[in-house]
């Protein structure tokens, strides 16, 4: 168990160094990062990749929206 601990500290250690900041971003149940409402606002433009938590209207199923 302590191993797992580890792990998580130290994966969470790399993401601070990227710039991270607490709420930015969570882990899916399937362990993948996605990045928060926060984060893209804080980032202040749109990547146009559907992002889940897209404050700017982009929806990649949908369309191009209002991206930018």
């Amino acid at each position: 168990m302590e191993a797992r601990s580890n792990e998580h500290d130290e994966r969470a250690e790399r993401l601070r160094r990227l710039g991270l900041q607490d709420g930015d971003y969570y882990f899916s149940e399937e362990g993948y990062l996605v990045f928060t409402e926060q984060y893209h606002l804080r980032r202040g433009y749109c990547c146009q990749s559907g992002c889940r938590h897209c404050p700017y209207g982009f929806h990649d199923k949908k369309g191009k929206g209002k991206a930018g």
